[in-house]
């Protein structure tokens, strides 16, 4: 990291990137970001964030290299580490999110919940941290 600032960001396009950011931070505890909007209505950039990570968030359909890039790709895996996994998958069930595992002890001593967003992204909540070596 460089001045609290991720060197990693996850980045996805959604269909209604609007109620993306809704369900992004009642559900999954993110930050209310500021929404740059594009053209119609569309979202041309959010960063909703979370401890010391963040994902950059737009809009389909706009045209941009990025969009055109990613109109064949599949559903992205976000891993977000959380404090307490079993708080988290509470909220995340409050607000509706679809939960594809509950809150399960790992062998290697994680515990985690699994969660789909609304277009098919799978995001993991894990109280496990990898240590990044520099």
């Amino acid at each position: 990291m460089d001045g609290g600032r991720p060197s990693v960001c996850p980045t996805l396009l959604y269909a209604d990137a609007k109620a993306a950011v809704r369900r992004l931070t009642q559900a999954f505890g993110f930050t209310e970001p500021a929404v740059y909007e594009g053209r119609a209505g569309s979202v041309a950039h959010a960063e909703p964030a979370r401890g010391n990570g963040a994902v950059m968030l737009g809009s389909k359909g706009t045209g941009s290299r990025f969009d055109e890039a990613m109109k064949n790709a599949g559903p992205t895996g976000v891993y977000v580490v959380v404090d307490d996994v079993d708080a988290h998958h509470r909220r995340a069930v409050e607000h509706g999110a679809e939960i594809l595992m509950p809150p399960t002890d790992q062998d290697y001593g994680s515990r985690d919940h699994m969660a789909r967003d609304l277009e098919g992204n799978i995001w993991s909540f894990w109280s496990y941290a990898p240590e990044i070596r520099g």
